[in-house]
Order: C-alpha cells, then structure tokens, then sequence
C-alpha cells in the first residue's frame, strides 16, 4: 500500500456515523482499500494516527477564491453598497495576476485548516485553475456570468463559460468547471436559460447566489411579480445540479420548489451575519429533506475561509434562533460540511471514509488544551476545534501537510506574493493610502 494511517479515533461520516476508536486506514492509488483495528503489511509513508481524530476533508461550497487579497478592505457594510460601492470598482482593476495569488492564498488557508474540496465562482479561471493545481486540493470552479452589470453579452458569457467546462471536464483531474450566472438580478432571462440549457447538455452543474438578501427578494417581487426562487422556478432553471448559495429569504412554497427539484442549498452563516443579509431558515430546509451544505463565502465577506469556525456557528446560530439547543446538532452539521458537501457538488467518491472512497482524509491533533479531555469526538470537531488543530491533510492519497508542514506549497512564498499583489491592487484601486 502507499500510505498506512495507524491507531486513530475515525469519524467516518458514513450513512451510519461510525465513529471507530483505535483504528488504521490503509490507502493505495489514490483510494481507501481498507479501514480496521489492524492494517496488515507494509506501506511506503506510516502515519501515527495515535492522539489524532482521522476525519474525512472539508468540503467548501460556496468561495469566491480571488478576494482573500480584498480581506479587511470593506466591513461593516450592507451588501448592495458593499458591491456597489467598493467591490466591483476595485475588481475593475484585477489583472490575472491578481487572481492567481488571491487564489493560491485561499488554497494554501483552506489547505492548512482542512478543507481539501470548494466550489468557486470568480474570474480569470484558468489563474484560479493553476493555483488549484499547484496546491494539491481540488477545486469545482465556475466563471463567474453577467450580462446586467456588465457589458457582456449573452453570446460572450457563454462563449467563455462553454470553453472553460470543455477544457477542463473533458480531462481526469482535481479541477472540475460549472456554469457560474451569478445571480437572478445581474443576469438576464436570457443568460439563464442558456446557462441551464448548456449544463445539461454538457453534463455538469450551476452555481448562482439565491436570495441572499430582503431587499433582493422585494426588487424581485417588483421587477418580475415573484420571488427570485419562484422565478427561476418559472424559468426551468432549478435542477438537482443547481448549487443555489445563501437562499436567505425563501417564500412558503419555495421551500417545496427547492425540495421538489432537488436543488442543492450552500448556507452561509458568517458572511451573511456579516453583511446582516439574515439567517437562512436551516432547520426548516432539514425538515423538509431540502439538502444542506457549508460554505465560507469569500474572504472579504468572511474574512476567513474556516470551515471549523463555520461550523461552529452553523450549530449555535441555530439554536439560539430557534430557541431549541437540539436543533442542528454537531452530527448534522459535520455531515453538512463533508458528506453532504460531497453531494451538492455530484462528488460522491469523497466525503467520507469507507473503503473504494477517494483518500481525501484530514487528521486533527487532539493533543490541545481546547480539545482535552477527549471525551466526544464529533462533539469536539463542531464545538471545539480549531483550523489550526489539523496535522495532516491528504487529497487523493497524496499528503499536502503533515506535522503542519506544508509540502505542496511554499507558505512564505506564498504570503509574500500574496502581499505584493495586494498592495499592487489596492494601489490601481486607489485605495491604498486609506488601507495601509
């Protein structure tokens, strides 16, 4: 075998959350071949696994990659003026260079606390692509489609949307590319339809923000007589490939749209409680068999790309809101950030250990005052856990990290570039003296 990781406590989130106490796992060509209290024979690298929760990667949903370089440029703003009025004219200056380094930043940040799979949608895809490639995780990218806000035509987000699902998911590899319309009011009627149109025919999946604000909803209702969801209802754009991030402020029968046509809910909770957009009505999406995963959001409305601290606040932000301590609990809200990810994305082959699964494997040192005494694993990975507790990540059987050694990126390299274009950017953007 390559890779043989011995005596952990094994969080599988397998259909039956298994938790599995002194247990090794073996790995061989990219794959789990096997998962019991004893591996027999020999393996190129051994991990010690003793002292360590070995847990299935994190599973991002919703990133937009590129904007760790505008992290702590605008807070404390709603969004339209947030969008408006600082984001999109300092996106008017990305250069590609930009982009490829906000990207490898986020990598190396969702590398180092866990995450091993997100889903993106932002520009210049293929600087997106080479810094996926180059950290080892993997990457469900999309370009990101405007027609209203833009001068894009319709032809032309398509042109560039078709090229980049043909490039990269015609060929095996970490990088998987979706549609991206980025939203019922930046895009038209038009965009849409061709964008679902195309992702059928194609076979691949849609990624667009959903209700993520009132005001969104009541323009809706003025502008087109429905509720954004209820429009893209209208429309036939909702599908089981459809990634729908934030859905905020879904009407009654919404709920069953949702659930009715299968589409997959990216829930938000930082940066909607950020920018005050709301609190997604979670529980009732779980009770209603509507699927549910997590996402950070980007990093300038975050500001972090956590999953840990995401969880976290998934569970609380629940429970203080619906008044029940039981609702979300910490197996649901594990399950969301690495099974049901997996789901939403088509991706089925990760997000849990079990044997035939691809090898993307975190392990979480429990040897810190936060995480002692260990008593509930589960309970501790939700309430407890840090980013900076993870040890060792692996994706496709390849180790990224291990010991909180970095080997397929050079991080000081990587933070220094990052800086150097950031201040590059915010210079274009002319923001630079109020920043620094």
């Amino acid at each position: 075998m390559d890779v043989k990781i011995e005596k952990g406590t094994v969080v599988t989130v397998d259909g039956e959350g298994r938790v599995l106490k002194d247990h090794s796992l073996a790995v061989e060509d990219g794959r789990i071949v096997e998962i019991s209290r004893r591996v027999a024979g020999e393996a190129e690298h051994v991990i010690d696994a003793r002292g360590k929760i070995v847990m299935p990667g994190l599973v991002n949903t919703h990133t937009h990659l590129a904007m760790t370089l505008m992290r702590g440029v605008a807070d404390d703003l709603p969004l339209m003026k947030w969008l408006q009025e600082e984001i999109w004219p300092l996106e008017a200056n990305l250069e590609p260079r930009h982009i490829y380094a906000g990207s490898l930043l986020g990598c190396l940040e969702m590398l180092m606390g866990g995450t091993t799979t997100f889903n993106d949608m932002y520009f210049q895809l293929d600087e997106v692509a080479r810094a996926v490639e180059e950290s080892g995780i993997r990457g469900v990218l999309s370009h990101a489609m405007f027609d209203l806000v833009a001068e894009t035509s319709v032809e032309e987000a398509m042109r560039e949307g078709r090229a980049k699902v043909r490039k990269y998911n015609s060929r095996p590899g970490r990088v998987r590319v979706f549609f991206g319309p980025h939203a019922p009011y930046t895009c038209s009627e038009e965009l849409l339809v061709a964008a679902k149109e195309e992702a059928e025919r194609l076979g691949t999946g849609l990624h667009i923000h959903v209700s993520e604000t009132r005001q969104e909803v009541e323009d809706s209702r003025r502008e087109k007589g429905l509720a954004p969801i209820e429009y893209l209802e209208k429309i036939g754009f909702l599908g089981p490939e459809v990634v729908a991030a934030h859905c905020v402020w879904p009407k009654e029968r919404e709920f069953e749209v949702l659930r009715e046509r299968g589409v997959k809910v990216s829930h938000n909770p930082i940066s909607n409680m950020k920018i005050a957009a709301g609190i997604a009505p979670v529980p009732e999406y779980l009770n209603k068999g509507i699927q549910v995963s997590l996402a950070t959001d980007g990093a300038a409305s975050n500001n972090t790309l956590d999953m840990f601290e995401t969880m976290k606040m998934t569970a609380l932000l629940h429970k203080v809101t619906s008044g029940d301590a039981s609702a979300v609990p910490a197996g649901t809200v594990l399950e969301m950030a690495t099974a049901g990810g997996a789901r939403a994305l088509g991706m089925e082959e990760i997000g849990s250990l079990e044997v035939g699964k691809r090898a993307d494997i975190v392990l979480v040192n429990t040897k810190v005052p936060n995480l002692t005494p260990f008593t509930n694993p589960v309970s501790h990975l939700v309430y407890a856990a840090r980013s900076s507790d993870v040890d060792t990540v692996m994706v496709d059987g390849r180790i990224l990290m291990e010991g909180r050694r970095v080997r397929s990126l050079d991080p000081g390299a990587v933070l220094e570039l990052a800086a150097r274009e950031t201040e590059h950017l915010l210079e274009k953007g002319g923001k630079l003296e109020r920043l620094t």
